[in-house]
This record gives structure tokens, sequence and C-alpha cells, in this order.
């Protein structure tokens, strides 16, 4: 009797366990990313002859619900057109009544594994501020993310900017009656204090009060708190500031703790990035934090308004978040005016010289 080596018995366990995508287009080349929720496979798409992404459930077995809400999830996901956000091309249904999605390939590396080479902090915020440009336009278009961190944003081979993970999305319309009704795109109630894995979409569904949805170190207070009828726009503006304190200090936002009003200890601030980092600028502290306060009418109103600072800060001009003294005001236009600057100091030195150097 021949033994079947163990790699073998792998490798038939993994091809067994692969979703049957024999009835359409698409074939199966080999699986990317597991998580609790979902799998992603790197596919192809034979009629077109191209490599794209395949996220399908897990789950084997799904209600015809569940098989409606996902689909309608791709359908929300597919709307965001916009060069920042990865686009659905496809989705449907497998023989086992599972839904998946195509989507685009994205190659290239994590915003934190490219922060690990890229240490110029203008180029970080370039990159920050096309982040901010895909999130606010998902804003526009009534989704919040409520999971942004550097791993669900992805730089491309050619520097394009990606954002990923919208499976934990909230989308927010208006009711008759102009309240905000907010519909959760989530999985299942089982999974709702779990946090979500970055490679597996969820479905839409309705999340409590006192559910915790995001990721520690860059979720808001209210999200913390779980409070999930106040999430909004400002909560994706703390997670864009805890992204920009991350390419600022190279860290993770920390928590200070703070005497609270019955003496006990109680975290609600984060560690100032210059106590990190002295060389960062205050203005760049200054716009981390007010896109970080703990609360949200103290944070940016939007991200646009946080991106244009931003955009300030990359220009050398006043941000909003921050007063300068006269000598800063000084400093920053000696810094942005040192060409003109030398010129004109190079000039004096050589009129000092020609009037002391006596003529023959």
């Amino acid at each position: 009797m021949k033994w079947i080596s163990d790699t073998s018995l792998d490798h038939l366990r993994a091809v067994a366990s692969h979703p049957d995508f024999s009835a359409t287009k698409y074939s199966l080349l080999r699986e990317l990313a597991h998580g609790g929720m979902g799998t992603v496979y790197l596919a192809e798409d034979l009629e077109l002859g191209r490599q794209l992404a395949i996220k399908v459930l897990n789950t084997p077995e799904v209600s015809e619900e569940m098989a409606r809400r996902m689909i309608r999830e791709a359908r929300i996901i597919a709307r965001l057109e916009h060069p920042g956000i990865v686009p659905v091309h496809d989705v449907g249904l497998l023989p086992d009544g599972r839904v998946f999605y195509a989507m685009k390939l994205v190659r290239g590396s994590r915003l934190d594994e490219y922060a690990l080479h890229e240490k110029s902090v203008k180029d970080r915020l370039r990159k920050f501020q096309s982040v901010c440009d895909a999130v606010a336009f998902a804003h526009a278009h009534g989704v919040v993310h409520r999971d942004l961190k550097p791993q669900n944003i992805m730089i491309g081979s050619f520097g394009e900017v990606l954002v990923l993970d919208w499976g934990v999305a909230k989308i927010l319309r208006e009711s008759a009656n102009n309240s905000s009704e907010a519909v959760t795109l989530r999985l299942s109630p089982s999974e709702s204090n779990a946090q979500p894995d970055s490679a597996a979409p969820g479905v839409e569904g309705f999340t409590s009060d006192g559910t915790v949805i995001g990721t520690p170190h860059y979720m808001s207070p209210e999200q913390a708190r779980g409070e999930v009828d106040r999430l909004d726009e400002r909560s994706d503006v703390y997670s864009l500031g805890a992204i920009l304190y991350f390419l600022l200090t190279d860290q993770a936002p920390k928590g200070e703790n703070t005497n609270g009003s019955n003496g006990t200890q109680r975290t609600e601030l984060v560690v100032k990035p210059r106590s990190i980092n002295s060389k960062i600028a205050k203005a760049a502290e200054a716009v981390c934090l007010k896109a970080m306060a703990h609360s949200r009418t103290s944070r940016y109103e939007g991200v646009r308004d946080l991106s244009i600072d931003v955009g300030r800060l990359l220009d050398s001009e006043p941000v909003s978040a921050y007063k300068e003294n006269a000598f800063e005001k000084l400093g920053r236009w000696v810094g942005k005016n040192r060409f003109l600057v030398l010129l004109v100091l190079a000039y004096l030195l050589m009129r000092i010289f020609l009037i002391l150097v006596p003529r023959g």
C-alpha cells in the first residue's frame, strides 16, 4: 500500500475545500487570505483573460435572506466608483447558494508596510490626502467606512492609493422624517462583538447599540462605547486622525491616563505625537489631535476639512487647527522661501565683501 504524503494530503484538503466555480466564468488559482467570515481567492476571468480577486463566504449554509443582503451590499460598494476604492466587477451565486464577489486584484503593499520604507513625511502626507479623497467620496454618497486603519489601505505598484474592506460600512440615508436611518453592513449577529476580518466583507443587517465594531487604537471613542446610533462621518475623521498619527510617529495611537471626577483612572486622551518625536511640526501635531478629539464636535466637521489642512501642511501654509506666533510665522515663511532668502543673503554678503575689500 502506498501512503499519501502529508503535503499531498494538505493539498487535497485545500482543493476539496475550494468553492465550486465550475458553473461560472472564473477559475480559482489559489487562496490569498482567509478570515473568520470569508475567504479571498486569486482567480482568472476565463472570458476576459485577466486575474482578479474573489471573496466568498465561508458559511456553506446560506439563507435566501443572507444571499439577498450580500448582493445588496455588493451593489452598495459598486456604486462607489472612485479611483481610490476597489471596484466590484461581478456578483453571483455558487451551486451551494453562497454569494461571491469578483473584484479588482490589488497588487502592492499595505500602508503600514509602505511606511517602513518611505520615511519622507511629505510623501506620507500625500498618500494620506489620497486616502482622505476616497473616504470623502464615500461620505458624499452616504457611506461611512467604520474600520479605517493602515492595514485596510493599499499602495499600488504605481503609487495609487486604495481603501479596502467596506464590509462593516454604515449606510446613512434620510428617512421621511429627516432623521438618519442607519443601515449596517454586517455578516451575522454572532460576530457582532468581534473585530471584523479585513479579508471578509459583511452583509447588510441592523446592529444594536452596545455592539463594538472597529479596531482598537483606530476607532473613535463612540465606537469603542458601542454607540452605533452616534456613528457618522466624524467617526471616520477620528480614524483618519489615528492613521495620520501613525504616519507621523510610526506608532499606533496610545492612550494617556487621566484622573476622572471620582478619582479613578481613565484613558481618554492620546499621547501627543511630539512627545514621541520632537521633530514633528507643531502644526502637524495640532491637525492630528483635532481629528482625534475625544468629543465629536471638536473634530473636523468633515474629511475635506481635514484634507485641506493637510494640504496646507504640504504647502507650508497656516492650518486652521493651530495658531502660530510671530516667530513661527517668520520661520514658516523662511522655510517656504528658502531659495529667495539664500539669494538675498548671497547678495548682501557680496555687497559687504565689495565694501570691505579695498580697491586698488
